[in-house]
Formats: structure tokens, C-alpha cells, sequence
């Protein structure tokens, strides 16, 4: 136990964590639905249909509506671990130096979840052009790979950040 997590919890602190909660559970959300996308994909929705949906994904889910530039998932997480590497861990770094570890992984865990994204983007492209049952296979691994590492690193994160986090000044 640090210092800190002696501390009293602080109203930023609390706004930021709940902040962050809203944000993973929009994430979660929308995981939920490329996680039934991959399993009709595995069982044969034709690639026509699967684009259909990705569209309709993009079109409906608050995060991807957020972009200005491009209604793509994967950028709004780009975005999102952007802002935490660049602005949100740096002062957590400073906050509490106990956190250096938990950071370097969270850190390693974007860079993962972005190869993950450009995976996912690259197989649907893919599918559009090539239908065959190799093809169709590689967008459900890029899917189910991105829900398993996404949602890991959002459980992780939550539960280590959670206490330096709420005592924020």
C-alpha cells in the first residue's frame, strides 16, 4: 500500500474513473456485437452481409459516430489509448510511481490492441474480395483475437488503476 491509496478519494478522481468506466463499457458493448459477428461470419454469413453489418456497426455505435474524420471502431480506441499514453498515464506515472509497471503492460497491451484493429480492418477488406472459407476465417480469428485482448486489457486496467485513479487531486 502506497501513500496514496491512503488518500481520500477526490471528486475529479471519481469523475475520471466513472469517465473511464463509460468509455470501456461502450467498448464492451460494441464487442459484444463483433463477437456475434464472428460467429454468423464462422457460420457462413456471406461476406456482402458481413460488410452490411460492419457498416451498420459504424453507423449506430456511439463510438464510432464520436469521429469527425472516419467512422471506423478502430480508430476511436486508437484514439482513446492515444490520449491515455499521452496525457492520462503520464500523470498517473507522476501520481504514483508504484503504478511504472502496470503502465509499461498497459502500454504494451495498445500497441497489441492496435495490431489487433489493423487485423480486423485488413481480413473484412479481404472478405470483400476473396469469399472463400480461408478468408472467412481469418475475419472471425481477427474478431475473437480483438475481443480477447480488448476486453482483458480493459479488465486489467480497471482493477489497477481503480485505486490511484479516485485519489487523482
Amino acid at each position: 500500500m502506497t501513500s496514496l491509496d491512503s488518500a481520500p478519494e477526490t471528486l475529479r478522481g471519481r469523475a475520471t474513473y466513472e469517465m473511464l468506466l463509460s468509455v470501456h463499457a461502450k467498448i464492451r458493448r460494441d464487442l459484444e456485437r463483433v463477437e456475434l459477428l464472428a460467429e454468423r461470419a464462422a457460420a457462413g454469413l456471406p461476406a456482402e452481409e458481413i460488410h452490411e453489418e460492419l457498416h451498420d456497426l459504424r453507423r449506430d455505435s456511439v463510438l464510432w459516430r464520436l469521429q469527425v474524420d472516419c467512422l471506423r471502431y478502430c480508430h476511436f480506441v486508437h484514439m482513446h489509448h492515444g490520449a491515455e499514453d499521452h496525457q492520462f498515464f503520464p500523470e498517473l506515472r507522476q501520481a504514483n510511481p508504484a503504478l511504472n509497471q502496470v503502465i509499461d503492460r498497459l502500454e504494451d497491451d495498445h500497441r497489441r490492441v492496435s495490431d489487433d484493429l489493423d487485423a480486423v480492418e485488413a481480413a473484412a477488406r479481404n472478405l470483400t474480395k476473396d469469399e472463400r472459407e480461408d478468408a472467412r476465417q481469418e475475419v472471425v480469428r481477427a474478431l475473437r483475437r480483438l475481443a480477447e485482448n480488448l476486453l482483458e486489457h480493459l479488465d486489467y486496467e480497471e482493477l489497477n488503476l481503480e485505486s490511484t485513479v479516485l485519489r487523482l487531486a
